[in-house]
């Protein structure tokens, strides 16, 4: 049995061409799949299930599926990188397209419906007649793909499969531009992290351009690693550190605290305040963090590649520091630098010295106003008379 020609409102889908190609500003990919697809109905297609699906780089996500339900909006669900090698991507239609650039279509009205992909039998139980994958190409050459499946009896028919055809490569340009935009943010939050990243996006570019902020400057190191260097293969170095800045990074973060570069074996993050009222909570955000991280640290860990306990030296202090671009015309460094950063990174030394955990400044024991306890004056290279040490009780 076959559907009736449905009556498909030509200027409609061309209407949604056109909002795709000239759109000056889109809400989000939700949205605009959202918008799509009711722009798509409301032209007389009437699917009631569509999916896109966008590869990204991601250090952790190797992709993204939007899928839209009539009636019920847009969900986002990710994938790991792990997917790629299973048996359900192998099988899956969006495995097909990524693989051979082709589209795929799985007619399931009547008793010999294709059922070859994995989600023959989720559609089936749906009620839809037809599905069809279609491949986006980006610019780049790289395939991601979109799904339509529809419940009308007969499946879909040619001005139906016309309109797919006419919205799939403006939507894939849209989607483009998305995509590169999240690329960007991705990168710059991996590599320098989340606020100096916004700064960079928002056109802070050129050498100089460097603001003052007031921050908790967070120095650490980890301790005896050239030794393990010279006792370990590269596998087993490289895990080592990882597990290190994994124990170390996370509860930065939890506390509102931003990592701006890995020196080697060690780190510098920062935990931004704009008012001295503020000074003592971000002090107390700071040294949770550290302790947090040196009571995960201090735990024996699993991994079968390391083979020792995991030890490093933190050191914490408030000040005001030049935070932005640093280097030459054509290669910079958005960083933090200045006093206070010197002193972190002297007293992580002092650190070291004696094999405490954690130290702090005289500055952040008046700020904080916790227990600490003195571990004597020192002289700090770089800082004219000695500085009194302390660790928190």
């Amino acid at each position: 049995m076959t559907n009736a020609e449905p009556d498909i409102d030509q200027s409609a889908i061309d209407e949604t061409v056109d909002w795709l190609i000239t759109a000056r500003q889109f809400k989000g990919p939700r949205q605009v799949l959202d918008e799509l697809c009711t722009r798509l109905v409301g032209a007389g297609v009437d699917i009631y299930r569509a999916a896109v699906f966008i590869r990204t780089l991601h250090p952790s996500i190797m992709g993204r599926r939007f899928s839209w339900t009539k009636g019920e909006g847009v969900q986002v669900i990710e994938a790991s990188y792990a997917l790629l090698d299973s048996e359900l991507f192998q099988q899956s239609t969006i495995g097909h397209v990524y693989r051979h650039g082709q589209p795929v279509r799985i007619h399931l009205d009547g008793p010999d419906a294709d059922s070859s992909y994995n989600t023959a039998d989720e559609l089936r139980k749906e009620g839809a007649s037809d599905y069809l994958m279609l491949p986006m190409f980006f610019s780049n050459g790289e395939v991601h793909g979109i799904s339509w499946a529809i419940r009308q009896p007969g499946g879909f028919l040619a001005d139906e499969l016309a309109a797919f055809d006419a919205v799939t490569p403006a939507f894939a340009r849209a989607t483009e531009i998305y995509a590169l935009r999240r690329t960007a943010v991705t990168f710059l939050d991996t590599y320098v992290g989340h606020g100096a990243g916004a700064r960079i996006l928002s056109g802070s570019v050129q050498r100089g351009d460097v603001q003052e902020i007031d921050a908790v400057i967070l120095a650490a190191d980890l301790r005896g690693f050239s030794r393990y260097t010279s006792h370990h293969d590269g596998a087993e170095v490289v895990a080592r550190l990882n597990a290190f800045f994994e124990r170390l990074v996370a509860p930065i973060t939890e506390q509102g605290g931003e990592v701006l570069k890995f020196t080697g074996d060690g780190l510098l993050a920062i935990f931004p305040y704009e008012a001295e009222v503020d000074l003592k909570q971000r002090c107390h955000d700071a040294l949770t963090a550290a302790q947090a991280a040196q009571a995960s640290i201090a735990t024996d860990l699993d991994e079968a590649d390391i083979d020792e306990i995991i030890k490093c030296g933190i050191a914490l202090h408030p000040g005001r520091v030049l935070f932005g671009n640093v280097g030459t015309e054509s290669r910079l460094d958005f960083t933090a630098i200045g006093a206070a950063v010197n002193m972190a990174a002297r007293l992580e030394t002092v650190a070291g010295e004696q094999g405490e955990d954690i130290v702090v400044s005289s500055d952040f024991v008046a700020a904080e106003e916790g227990a600490y306890g003195s571990l004597g004056q020192f002289s700090l290279k770089g800082f004219e008379g000695e500085r009194e040490v302390f660790k928190p009780l």
